[in-house]
């Protein structure tokens, strides 16, 4: 293959970039308040870190569920914009406010009266000596005060998802890092009991949480309403909540499949993390640190996505089908060649960071293991990741949903289930017999983008 087909000009790379790097920072600055936030939760004891992963475990469905259910609005924003369609970006931020409540609605609900019950699934015993009914106190007070968090977080992500869609990213980055720190500052003072204030534990991080996302959404939310010159959907929003019947179908037919991938997909790993948990609670509390570290280095390739969504989609929904193909080729590449070097640095900081928490040698000796694994795959989360997008962009959320959710629960989940529970395999090797089957994705994923069926403008009717 002729090299310069994969790699683009200095105005693309320009383009790229300035998508690329606010959504970047953003995500790379909340992974790692988040990775000091565990570590600060983890030097409490394993018992309060392993209650604060499960809830954050559950709490993670919920969070996909909100960003699988704004992202089929969100393609025919990104769309409508290339389009310059006003009107139209209006009527899907409408939507979105609709998809957020309901999700927020049935998720409290469900975490109110089921939530001790999901949390007892996670605890068994290990080779350690854990404290289940400790942990399991623990989870439960960090969960009452999560619950307060879920509208304010919703209710951001309708906004800074409609900003970035419509070319508007420094706005959500900002916010983002204010939050981030805000929520830094408190974690510190409450979970200490610092400045006055009293120890409070798991508890303080979670009110810490709680403040966070306030703040964030109180500024996106007003930013948004006092620049209507530059946020031109925003005017009259609230004049009615009307979506076209016309467009709402059409939201709905694209859209669902990718609200039930993301709620699949985060059920499906939880139910991973379950079967992982079999082998012991000390497997949660690894786990749990390998996936905080493994997020922050994860930034790039989640970045990369919603820089594929909505590059190509705005394309799309210009029209500009040839050079939708062209620039998602180079994209990809870009990707790969970025996963090479990150999946170095990751293997060279593997054995140093799980030093850091107030665990067992047993616990870091694991986390070490498991973020040498998820090191080794890189690659093959940042083409896999790639593929999903540009998939999505086209509007093909069926395949999408195929590729994502029904391979994890067809092919991932039994085979955890079957090797966690029928036979004594050690949690390392069954760790790495799931993930590697994501090789088998890298060739669907393949198959599909070389069948281009992606290629497709789904706003080419009368808003």
């Amino acid at each position: 293959m002729d090299l310069r087909r994969l790699i683009g000009d200095r105005a693309f790379y320009r383009k790229l970039f300035s998508v690329l790097v606010p959504i970047l920072i953003q995500n790379l600055i909340t992974n790692f308040v988040s990775l000091l936030d565990n570590i600060m939760v983890g030097q409490v004891g394993t018992e309060p870190m392993s209650g604060v992963a499960i809830v954050n475990q559950l709490l993670f469905v919920f969070n996909l569920c909100i960003f699988g259910g704004l992202a089929g609005a969100g393609i025919f924003t990104a769309q409508f914009c290339g389009k310059g369609d006003d009107e139209g970006v209006r009527y899907t931020f409408r939507a979105k406010l609709f998809i957020a409540l309901g999700a927020v609605t049935v998720f409290a609900l469900l975490l109110i009266g089921k939530g001790e019950t999901l949390i007892r699934l996670f605890l068994h015993e290990g080779r350690e000596s854990l404290d289940l009914e400790a942990t399991l106190r623990f989870g439960r007070s960090y969960l009452r005060v999560m619950l307060l968090q879920m509208l304010p977080f919703a209710l951001c992500q309708v906004y800074a998802g409609t900003l970035r869609e419509t070319g508007e990213t420094m706005l959500p980055m900002k916010a983002g890092i204010i939050a981030v720190f805000v929520n830094l500052t408190f974690n510190y003072i409450l979970i200490f009991g610092k400045l006055g204030f009293p120890a409070m534990g798991v508890v303080g991080a979670a009110v810490a949480t709680v403040i966070a996302r306030l703040v964030e959404c109180s500024i996106v939310v007003l930013w948004t309403h006092c620049r209507c010159e530059r946020c031109r959907f925003i005017v009259g929003a609230y004049r009615s909540l009307h979506v076209p019947g016309q467009l709402a179908r059409r939201m709905l037919r694209l859209g669902a499949p990718l609200l039930a991938n993301e709620v699949l997909w985060a059920g499906g790993m939880t139910v991973l993390n379950q079967c992982y948990s079999l082998r012991g609670l000390e497997v949660i509390s690894a786990l749990n640190i390998s996936t905080t570290i493994t997020n922050l280095f994860l930034c790039a390739f989640f970045a990369m996505g919603n820089a594929i969504s909505i590059l190509i989609g705005q394309l799309l929904g210009a029209g500009e089908t040839a050079r939708a193909v062209d620039e998602d080729r180079k994209l990809i590449a870009f990707a790969l060649t970025l996963s090479v070097f990150i999946g170095s640095v990751m293997a060279c900081v593997a054995p140093l960071i799980p030093q850091i928490y107030n665990t067992t040698s047993a616990v870091k000796a694991l986390a070490c293991s498991l973020l040498y694994v998820s090191a080794a795959a890189m690659p093959m989360n940042a083409y896999t990741n790639a593929c999903y997008f540009t998939l999505r962009s086209g509007g093909k959320t069926i395949v999408t949903f195929i590729f994502d959710s029904a391979f994890l629960w067809c092919v991932a989940v039994p085979t955890a289930f079957v090797l966690s529970r029928f036979t004594a395999l050690p949690i390392l090797p069954l760790y790495i017999a799931v993930y590697a089957l994501d090789l088998i994705k890298c060739v669907i994923g393949t198959c599909l983008l070389r069948r281009r069926k992606w290629v497709n403008n789904i706003v080419s009717f009368e808003s």
